[in-house]
């Protein structure tokens, strides 16, 4: 009986053709290293069950290029097997190389951002002190970006590096050096100046995610942080697109370097009869009962001496710039209003004798309310 059965697969397997029994053999191939896949998974779904959040969502994430990895490597003994021409099995074995190299450098890209966003769980952005969670949010996110550019950079020159003909290219090139290092270079200078500049950004951070910026006389704060570029969202909704190396080379005003609270300043030029104790003791007042206000900082000092006014300056601190904006102008409406309504010959006014008065309206000469002068 098992004579018969061997005679029976024998006679089928000359029967078929060649190219439709290593289809046979390079699918059952696949079908086996899905259900070895299977298990795996599951026997390692269960493993990490307990573990960290790491684990856990390095397994769920790396499901498929793991599945991958799993038919590649049952492939290459079933392609060993089936019956290929030595053409057909180069051909195959070098396509399970490059799938081998491109799946290692996916998974390092993935385990990469898992990592990176479970570090990153423990730090609030939206918190009322965000000092510490912006430096470590604005660190991590270049260096992963910088990280993932080498990777991708690294995984496709391992794969050129299994083609003969381009190996062999770039061992000439290499050794020629010269001018064609020197075209490489020119061509790869703005390249290279946005990584070296994302990679001293992370280290000195002079800027980080939701720092409040003052460049190019816009206002805005850092909303993203790329390998090659920033964005800064500007008061009004509008995004300015600045290169990483400009931050590197010009100037520019953080508000929230050391942290988010800020001194607020308003100017005022009011006449000099206006009693300055008075207003001071309305500042605190308005300051006091306002909710923007820190509670740290309120102050009233005449700073100057004008022709027809004096100059006083009122600063006031609020936790963050959104804020100190916010509370300047409440200061403003609140304080005018108050003078208004009780000092309104303090605010600022041209004055003139009685006498030239008189003979400029005996002249028939009146001003007018943009303070021009014109003939009756």
């Amino acid at each position: 009986m098992e004579q018969r059965l061997e005679d029976y697969l024998s006679f089928v397997i000359s029967w078929l053709p060649n190219w439709l029994l290593a289809m046979i053999v390079l699918v059952a191939a696949v079908l086996v290293g899905s259900l070895i896949h299977r298990f795996v998974f599951r026997i390692l779904t269960r493993i990490v069950a307990q573990r960290d959040l790491f684990w856990r969502s390095l397994v769920s994430r790396t499901e498929q290029p793991m599945r991958l990895a799993i038919v590649a490597w049952v492939m290459v003994p079933a392609i060993g097997i089936a019956p290929l021409s030595d053409q057909q099995t180069g051909l195959l074995r070098h396509g399970l190389l490059l799938c081998f190299i491109l799946l290692i450098g996916w998974m390092a890209r993935t385990t990469l951002h898992i990592w990176t966003t479970v570090y990153l769980r423990r730090f609030k952005l939206d918190a009322e002190d965000n000092l510490l969670a912006r430096k470590h949010v604005t660190q991590s996110r270049i260096l992963e970006r910088v990280a993932a550019t080498l990777i991708i950079g690294f995984t496709l020159s391992f794969a050129l590096m299994t083609f003969p003909a381009v190996r062999q290219y770039g061992v000439s090139l290499m050794a020629s050096a010269g001018v064609a290092g020197i075209v490489l270079g020119l061509a790869l200078q703005p390249v290279l100046k946005n990584l070296f500049a994302g990679i001293q950004l992370a280290i000195t951070q002079p800027i980080r995610i939701d720092d409040a910026l003052l460049v190019e006389g816009e206002w805005g704060k850092v909303e993203e942080i790329t390998s090659t570029y920033v964005v800064v969202k500007l008061w009004d909704w509008r995004r300015m697109i600045l290169p990483l190396g400009y931050f590197i080379e010009n100037p520019f005003q953080n508000w929230t370097r050391e942290g988010a609270a800020l001194i607020g300043t308003v100017m005022i030029y009011l006449d000099y009869t206006v009693p300055v104790s008075v207003l001071r003791h309305k500042v605190e007042e308005i300051a006091g009962k306002s909710k923007l206000w820190d509670r740290q900082v309120v102050n009233v000092a005449v700073t100057d001496f004008k022709q027809n006014v004096m100059e006083i300056r009122i600063l006031v601190s609020a936790p963050d710039a959104g804020k100190a904006f916010d509370l300047r102008c409440e200061v403003r409406e609140k304080l005018v209003d108050f003078i208004q309504r009780e000092y309104p010959h303090a605010l600022p006014q041209v004055r003139a004798s009685g006498t030239i008065v008189e003979e400029a309206r005996a002249a028939g000469v009146v001003a007018t309310a943009d303070g021009r002068t014109m003939q009756q």
